[in-house]
């Protein structure tokens, strides 16, 4: 099934909200006098949340026009552009911060990502990629539990953590690390899954989607169902002398 993002920007719009264990990362990354740039930055979320707590400068560049014009919605405080990761037409060493969230997955050339980022770092600058690890695919609540038929398929689609720490290396990048954060939070409401807002749900079929969703209103009779979204954090440092 094809992604509609023309109706997917309305429904992120609607129910994504910031992972908060990976705001304060990026927040924890980011000082005043930052210059930052979120790449796929969808309807907003992160980066408008950025400069708000942290007061720096910041943009976010975005494919699809509709995820865009919703962004540019919510906050004039942010410069948003138009474009593709995989070509960054922006001037060598004008960010300390680059960043994507649930994004790298949807590029069709990582190396060529990862490549242009370094560019456009200053010199002790640093990138960040929040992606799942195939762990993480594999135990996620509610998604994989009630929609087993997307693990396969989101396990294709994302690239593995040790592939892209060596992407990472080989455009340059040092210090690379990483770390996991995670919350939790009842879900009380299907709605969101109701309306795909999770790129996955578009992936599978009508019959495997109509049978997770009838299993989560079985058990949203009982109670909140407990929801616990993860992240894989991957970090990469410019080197100040490159």
């Amino acid at each position: 099934m094809a992604i509609d993002y023309a109706r997917l920007a309305a429904d992120y719009a609607r129910h994504r909200q910031a992972h908060p264990g990976v705001l304060l990362a990026l927040c924890r990354a980011a000082t005043p006098a930052s210059r930052a740039l979120e790449v796929g930055c969808g309807t907003g979320n992160y980066i408008i949340a950025l400069q708000s707590q942290v007061g720096c400068a910041c943009w976010g560049i975005e494919p699809s026009p509709e995820m865009l014009s919703r962004a540019r919605e919510r906050s004039a405080a942010v410069e948003f552009r138009l474009g593709r990761a995989e070509g960054l037409d922006l001037e060598p060493g004008s960010f300390d911060l680059v960043f994507t969230v649930d994004v790298i997955h949807h590029m069709t050339d990582r190396r060529a990502y990862y490549e242009q980022t370094y560019g456009i770092l200053s010199p002790g600058g640093r990138v960040c990629t929040a992606t799942d690890s195939e762990w993480i695919i594999r135990h996620r609540h509610p998604l994989s539990t009630y929609f087993p038929e997307t693990v396969e398929l989101e396990l294709a689609r994302y690239g593995r953590i040790a592939e892209l720490r060596g992407m990472m290396a080989q455009a340059g990048f040092d210090q690379i690390a990483e770390h996991t954060v995670e919350c939790t939070y009842p879900l009380a409401d299907v709605q969101s899954y109701r309306d795909r807002a999770f790129s996955a749900l578009h992936l599978i079929s009508e019959e495997a989607f109509r049978r997770g969703i009838e299993r989560m209103e079985r058990d949203l009779k009982k109670g909140p169902i407990i929801c616990t979204p993860r992240y894989t954090l991957l970090w990469g440092t410019k080197g100040l002398f490159r």
